[in-house]
C-alpha cells in the first residue's frame, strides 16, 4: 500500500511541476521580456562558470563557455544583476526589462583568462574540501594550524555521488570500514564503524550528543566530521572512542528564498521524496528558517524484507542585533521494517566445529534473510537543539549549547548462530518498549587574543551530560534449520510463534538496562602562537562520573552504583614549513572509559576498577598546496590503551585491571583537483592491533573488534564545464578492505571474512533548475560480508535514478 502511495506521489508531483511550468511558460511569455549578458575577463576573453543571479527574484545560471547567460521570462520592471566568483567581491549592474524585449548588460572581471583558469579549480576544489572547522578543536581553527587528524566529507561529495545517507558517505573516510549496519535499538547510534582498530559510531551532532538509532538520513547534512583518535579532552568519554568520533555537521538557515525538491526511484523497490526549503521569515531577514525532509520506502535485496524512513529537520536563526544569535533545531527520523541479517559464531564451539572457517566457504544461500516479513522493529527519535552566541568583545564570544536526544524501539531483532552440519540457530533478540534520552548542555568561552605579542586561541568551558535508560531486552532461540536448499519450516520464524515463545518463557529471558548517570565537566585548551609559524596546543579536561546504579523490575532495587574522577589532557605542535601550505604536526592525545567492574583486593575488601585509559602519539604533515589543487594529510599514530580488564583465574566474578592493547598504524587522506572538472579523493591506511599482557588464548593476537588490518577508498569525477554538455558528471570509485579475523583466538580458533573490492559509478547532468542522475552501486555484484564478531551479508547490485528541482 505504501509503495503504491509513493508511485502515485511521484506521478501527481511530476504531472505539476510540467503543468505548472508549462502553464507559466505559456501565459508570461507574451508579456515578459529577457536578459542577455556577457562577462570577460581583464583580457577580453570569456568567462565561463561565473554565477549570475537576479536579485530579488529566483533567476539564477552560470556563464557558458563563450561568457555568456541569458533570463527568459522575466517579469517588466527594473533589477540588479549580481555576478559572484570565488574569492572575489560580488559585481551588479542595472537593467531594465520591457516587455517582449530583452535588455543586454556586460560584465568585466578584474582577472586575466590564465588566472580565472587557476581560480576555477580552487572554486571546484573548495566543494569537496573544509579547509577550517569550528568543532574539531571547538574553535576556529585551519586544518593545516590544527594537530589533530581529521577528514570531511562534504555536501558536495554526496551530490557527486548520489549518497543519501551517512551510512554509504562514509566509505569516504579514511581508515574507515563499516562493521555493522543500525539495528535500530533505542540508545544506539546508527551503524558501526572500525578506526584505528577501535569501534565508533556517529553519536555527535554539531559537537553535542546527538544520537540516531536507525539509519541516519543524510538530507540535512553540511558536511561529516571524522576527528581521528582518542579525544575525550574536549569531548568527553561518554560518545567517543579510541578510534575517534563522528560528527554531523548539519545544514543552516541563509538569507534569501531557496530550495531543491527530489524524487529517486531504483532497484528493489526504492522510492524516496526529500525536500530542502529555505526561507527568511521577515524583511529585515533576521529571522531565518530552513526544512530538510525525506521519506524512504525499499524492499530488502535478499528474499524477505522491508524498510520505511522519514526524517524531518527543521532549523531556526534569530539574529537579534550584531551581538546575539539564537539557533533552535529539531531532528525526527523514524524507521520501520526487517534487521540486517547477522550470523554469529556460538561462544560453546570452535571454528574446527564448523564445515569452513571462511564466510565464502560456507554452504549459505547468499540471498536469504531466514526469516518471516512479519519480524520487524519500529524506531523513532525525536532529538531537539538550540544554541546561543554572544559576541562579548572583538576577541572573545561566548557560547551556550542544549542538546536533548530521546530514542524509542520495539519490536524483533532477529539473528543467528553458525551450527555444525551447515545449519544456524534462528533467534531473537527484541525490544519492548525500549527508550533512552540524553539531556547535554555545555557552555564554552572563546578567545581569540594577545599576550605581547604571542596569539592565543583559547577554548573553556563545561558540560553536563545526563543519560536516562530505559530499556528491556529480550532474548531467546526459536528453531535450527539448514543453510540451503529446501527449508520446510522457513516461514515459522514468524512475530506470532516468537511471541508464543516469549510468553512460555516468561521474565526469564528478560534483560532490562535501567539506569541514569550523570557526568560534570570541565576542561580548557589553547593554541599559542611561538612564532606565525610555529605553534603549540595544551589542553586538559577534568571528568565527574556519577553511575546511580542498575535498577531491577523484579526486585525493585537500585545497586552498583558508583563515581570517580578522570583526568584527560592534550597537547600538540606545528610547523607550518610554507605558511599556510605546508605543515608539520605532532600530537599526544587521550581517551578513557569508566569500566565499572569489581577488583579484588581481600577477602573482605573490594574496589571498583578506575578507567581505562588510552594514549596516542602520532605525528605527520598536512599540506594545502598549488593553489589549492591538492590537500590531504599523512600520518603515523601509536596508541597504547593501559588498564585494560581481564578475568582473575583466581578469583571467579572479579577481575585483574593489569592489561593493555596496541594499535599503530599510517593513514593517507588526499583530495586533489589537477585540471578543470577532474577531481580525486582517495584514502589508504594500514593498521597493526594486538593484545598486551592479557590470558593466553589472546595475548599478541589481533582483535577480533579490530576489523580488516588495510583500507583504501577512492573516487574520481570529472564535469564537463563548457559546451554543450556543461554540466555533465561522470565519477567513478570504490573501496578495498583485507581480510578480517571476526574471530581470532588460540581456543576458539580463527574465522575469516574475505577481502572485498567494491565498486560504484554515478552519472548525473546539472542545470541551473534541474538535476538528473543515475548510480549503480556494488557495480561487479560482489558477494561480501562486514562483521562486528559476526558474518553480515552486503547488499547485492543495484540502480538508482534521481530527478531534482531547483528553485
Amino acid at each position: 500500500m505504501v509503495r503504491m502511495t509513493i508511485k502515485s506521489f511521484m506521478l501527481v508531483l511530476s504531472m505539476i511541476v510540467s503543468f505548472f511550468y508549462t502553464a507559466t511558460a505559456t501565459t508570461l511569455e507574451d508579456n515578459n521580456g529577457g536578459i542577455k549578458g556577457k562577462i570577460v575577463t581583464s583580457d577580453g576573453k570569456p568567462a565561463a562558470d561565473v554565477s549570475v543571479i537576479l536579485q530579488g527574484t529566483s533567476f539564477m545560471t552560470v556563464s557558458d563557455g563563450a561568457g555568456t547567460f541569458v533570463f527568459k521570462n522575466v517579469p517588466a520592471g527594473n533589477y540588479q544583476v549580481a555576478i559572484s566568483f570565488t574569492g572575489f567581491a560580488n559585481k551588479t549592474e542595472d537593467v531594465t526589462v520591457e516587455a517582449g524585449k530583452t535588455a543586454s548588460v556586460k560584465f568585466q572581471l578584474e582577472v586575466s583568462s590564465k588566472q580565472l583558469s587557476e581560480i576555477v579549480i580552487t572554486g571546484n576544489q573548495a566543494k569537496l574540501v573544509r579547509r577550517s572547522s569550528n568543532y574539531v578543536s571547538k574553535l576556529p581553527l585551519a586544518n593545516v594550524e590544527n594537530p589533530t587528524v581529521y577528514s570531511v566529507i562534504t555536501k558536495d561529495l554526496l551530490a557527486q555521488q548520489q549518497v543519501y545517507t551517512v551510512d554509504d558517505a562514509m566509505r569516504n573516510a579514511p581508515g574507515i570500514t563499516k562493521m555493522w549496519e543500525a539495528t535500530n535499538r533505542s540508545g544506539d547510534g546508527g551503524a558501526y564503524y572500525n578506526s584505528r582498530g577501535f569501534t565508533i559510531q556517529s553519536q555527535l551532532r554539531n559537537g553535542v550528543a546527538g544520537n540516531v538509532s536507525s539509519v541516519i538520513d543524510a538530507s540535512n547534512i553540511e558536511s561529516i566530521e571524522v576527528i581521528k583518535g582518542p579525544n575525550a579532552t574536549l569531548f568527553g568519554a561518554q560518545l567517543t572512542s579510541y578510534g575517534g568520533l563522528i560528527n554531523r555537521v548539519t545544514k543552516r538557515p541563509y538569507d534569501h528564498f531557496g530550495g531543491e525538491v527530489a524524487v529517486a526511484g531504483g532497484s528493489y523497490n526504492y522510492n524516496r521524496i526529500m525536500a530542502d526549503v529555505n526561507t527568511p521569515l521577515d524583511s529585515a531577514k533576521n529571522i531565518l528558517l530552513r526544512i530538510n525532509t525525506a521519506y524512504t520506502t525499499q524492499d530488502s535485496w535478499m528474499d524477505v524484507g522491508h524498510s520505511k524512513t522519514f526524517a524531518f529537520a527543521p532549523s531556526l536563526s534569530y539574529k537579534i542585533n550584531d551581538r546575539l544569535n539564537i539557533s533552535l533545531e529539531a531532528e525526527f527520523m523514524s524507521g520501520e521494517g526487517n534487521g540486517n541479517t547477522f550470523f554469529f559464531m556460538p561462544w560453546w564451539l570452535t571454528t574446527a566445529d564448523l564445515t569452513a572457517q571462511r564466510a565464502d566457504k560456507l554452504k549459505i544461500d547468499y540471498n536469504r534473510a531466514f526469516i518471516n516479513e512479519d519480524l520487524t522493529a519500529t524506531s523513532r527519535n525525536a532529538n531537539f537543539f538550540g544554541s546561543m552566541n554572544y559576541k562579548v568583545s572583538d576577541q572573545w564570544n561566548t557560547q551556550t549549547v542544549v542538546s536533548m536526544t530521546n530514542s524509542y524501539s520495539d519490536g524483533f531483532g532477529p539473528y543467528f548462530y553458525l551450527l555444525p552440519g551447515d545449519s544456524i540457530s534462528r533467534q531473537d533478540q527484541s525490544t519492548e518498549n525500549s527508550k533512552q534520552s540524553i539531556t547535554e548542555i555545555q557552555h564554552n568561552f572563546i578567545g581569540d587574543f594577545k599576550i605581547g605579542k604571542f596569539r592565543n586561541r583559547f577554548v573553556g568551558g563545561i558540560d553536563f551530560f545526563y543519560l536516562n535508560s530505559n530499556q528491556m531486552f529480550k532474548s531467546a532461540e526459536y528453531d535450527q534449520v539448514p543453510t540451503y536448499g529446501t527449508v520446510s519450516n522457513y516461514r515459522d520464524f514468524n512475530a506470532t510463534n516468537m511471541n508464543d515463545v516469549y510468553k512460555s518463557l516468561g521474565s526469564s529471558v528478560e534483560y532490562p538496562y535501567i539506569y541514569k548517570k550523570y557526568v560534570y565537566s570541565a576542561y580548557a585548551s589553547d593554541v599559542f602562537n611561538i612564532t606565525d609559524q610555529l605553534m603549540v596546543q595544551a589542553g586538559l579536561r577534568i571528568d565527574y562520573y556519577d553511575f546511580k546504579g542498575n535498577y531491577s523490575p523484579a526486585t525493585g532495587t537500585t545497586s552498583g552504583g558508583y563515581n570517580q574522577t578522570a583526568l584527560s589532557p592534550k597537547f600538540g605542535i606545528v610547523y607550518q614549513v610554507v605558511k599556510d601550505r605546508l605543515s608539520l604536526f605532532g600530537n599526544y592525545q587521550n581517551g578513557f572509559t569508566n569500566t565499572n567492574s569489581l577488583i579484588y583486593v581481600s577477602e573482605t575488601e573490594t574496589t571498583i576498577s578506575k578507567p581505562e585509559q588510552a594514549n596516542q602519539w602520532e605525528g605527520g604533515v598536512k599540506m594545502d598546496m598549488f593553489d589549492g589543487k591538492l590537500t590531504g594529510t599523512i600520518s603515523y599514530y601509536d596508541i597504547k590503551v593501559k588498564d585494560v580488564l581481564r578475568s582473575d583465574a583466581e578469583h571467579p566474578n572479579f577481575y585483574l585491571q593489569n592489561g593493555s592493547q596496541k594499535s599503530k598504524g599510517v593513514e593517507v587522506s588526499i583530495i586533489a583537483n589537477p585540471f578543470q572538472g577532474f577531481s580525486v579523493v582517495a584514502g589508504y591506511s594500514y593498521n597493526d592491533s594486538y593484545y598486551i599482557n592479557t590470558s593466553d588464548d589472546v595475548n599478541g593476537l589481533r582483535p577480533g573488534t579490530a576489523s580488516s588490518p588495510t583500507s583504501a577508498n577512492l573516487w574520481l569525477n570529472y564535469r564537463i564545464s563548457n559546451g554543450k554538455l556543461k554540466g555533465l558528471s561522470l565519477g567513478a570509485g570504490g573501496n578495498y578492505a583485507s581480510d578480517v579475523k571476526i574471530v581470532n583466538s588460540r581456543t576458539t580458533g580463527v574465522f575469516v571474512l574475505p577481502a572485498y573490492t567494491v565498486l560504484n559509478a554515478a552519472l548525473s547532468y546539472d542545470t541551473p533548475k534541474f538535476r538528473f542522475g543515475a548510480k549503480v552501486d556494488n557495480l561487479t555484484d560482489k558477494h561480501y560480508w562486514i562483521g562486528y564478531s559476526s558474518m553480515n551479508p552486503q547488499k547485492s547490485r543495484s540502480f538508482t535514478g534521481t530527478v531534482a528541482f531547483k528553485f
